[in-house]
């Protein structure tokens, strides 16, 4: 039993990691809620009814898990934001950088996910799409939708 849980985690803990990094920001918190998860999905792996792929289903115990910590943040008066990259030096880029994280956090919820998942969790539509429960043209297209409104966005300030 152990060894099938090894082989599980080694074979979808970075997926998972990956994914709540898009979404936290935090490479700490990621770890922690990456551990967080598989602890959750031992205790409930006699409920995974194979209707999906494995890594869905932990990226859907991970997205739990991550909205309890917001809601506990939030109850508690702590606010999440997406820290600075204080490694780069030059000024324009680390403006433009800002701008678009400005830009992403104005986007609804689904688009704001499909983005980050995209960029920052290096994942491809069909996977998103999984990940989310919707469909792969779903989220290729929430994503072009959530591009044009960030351009519109970032044209406006400028």
């Amino acid at each position: 039993m152990s060894d099938n849980i090894g082989k599980i985690y080694g074979a979808h803990a970075q997926t998972v990691y990956k994914f709540l990094l898009a979404q936290t920001h935090d490479p700490d918190l990621s770890e922690d809620l990456t551990e967080d998860t598989f602890l959750q999905a031992i205790k409930s792996l006699g409920r995974f009814d194979g209707s999906c792929k494995l890594s869905v289903w932990l990226c859907q115990i991970a997205k739990h898990l991550w909205y309890k910590e917001l809601e506990r943040r939030k109850k508690h008066g702590v606010t999440c934001e997406i820290p600075e990259n204080t490694a780069a030096p030059d000024t324009l880029l680390q403006t433009e950088r800002n701008d678009l994280y400005r830009a992403i956090h104005k986007l609804s919820d689904s688009q704001r996910e499909i983005v980050l998942l995209r960029l920052s969790g290096e994942f491809g539509f069909a996977e998103i799409g999984e990940i989310i429960g919707k469909s792969e043209s779903f989220a290729r297209t929430t994503f072009y939708r959530a591009k044009e409104e960030i351009r519109r966005i970032i044209n406006v300030k400028s």
